[in-house]
């Protein structure tokens, strides 16, 4: 995503003060690397895949692959989607990570993502979420970002954990005391080299520390205390159920899946420009 509302430079002087400011942080426990966050279990990402994979899932991947109408490359009978490749989860970071709570991992799990692909080559991430006891469709996106940058973090930081700062759309892998980047918004951000856990703390702690839930930001209508203005992040999240909280768009053509309504929204993905 691309507008925010806040102003970049004010992330820019995080980055600065964050490198002056590590030193300081290597004397306290909050330097220490980030606990790594739970990974969901074997059957609940056996459970999303299969969701994923249902004939209704694959029925509305139709119509999301042929949304142009006459425009599309292939008609509606002939998409033939299929799910392809394993199942990710998709780790978003962690209010608590950011507020400085001593042991909190850098990163929450949001959602599980798979990869669908049309007959013609075009590719859909398919978000998955458990409410009820079972896991749930809840979001269709352009593009396949959830599963390249999982395994871009694996080539680039084997066993670390790849999640996203939605406040700049940058994806990063995080492992032990290292975080290093993964697309062209997250170098910007910590440098190519990456940086420290303590250094990428102070960075965000400064950028959104007074923006989180229950902050007097979040009051005045800021969607999570996160710089979403409530409107936008209306338009921008999709919920399965009424009881399901929304998950936020990771930016791309959207299907969001909510309450027996299917609409598409486009907005635009980022093409990847680091690699391992």
């Amino acid at each position: 995503m691309t507008d925010h509302t806040y102003p970049r430079r004010n992330v820019m002087r995080a980055a600065a003060a964050g490198a002056l400011t590590a030193g300081l942080f290597c004397l306290t426990p909050l330097a220490q690397a980030a606990q790594a966050p739970a990974p969901p279990p074997a059957a609940g990402i056996a459970a999303a895949h299969n969701a994923a994979a249902a004939p209704s899932t694959l029925d509305t991947l139709s119509r999301f692959f042929t949304r142009d109408g006459a425009h599309s490359a292939v008609a509606r009978s002939a998409v033939q989607p299929r799910i392809e490749g394993a199942t990710v989860p998709v780790y978003t970071l962690s209010p608590e990570f950011v507020a400085g709570k001593a042991d909190a991992p850098v990163a929450k799990l949001e959602y599980l993502a798979s990869t669908a692909v049309s007959s013609d080559g075009q590719k859909a991430s398919v978000w998955t979420v458990r409410s009820g006891g079972s896991w749930k469709v809840v979001n269709i996106a352009t593009g396949d970002d959830e599963t390249r940058y999982a395994a871009e973090g694996a080539k680039k930081l084997s066993g670390g954990t790849v999640f996203r700062e939605p406040q700049i759309n940058a994806w990063y892998v995080q492992r032990g005391d290292r975080v290093l980047p993964l697309d062209q918004d997250a170098v910007r951000a910590v440098g190519t080299g990456g940086t420290t856990v303590a250094a990428y703390r102070d960075r965000v702690h400064k950028a959104y520390g007074d923006k989180l839930p229950g902050s007097a930001y979040a009051e005045k209508g800021f969607a999570g205390g996160y710089g979403e203005a409530a409107a936008q992040a209306a338009a921008e999240r999709g919920s399965s159920s009424p009881g399901l909280a929304p998950v936020a768009a990771a930016g791309g053509a959207a299907l969001v899946l909510g309450l027996g309504a299917v609409t598409v929204r486009r907005v635009r993905r980022r093409p990847p420009v680091v690699r391992g």
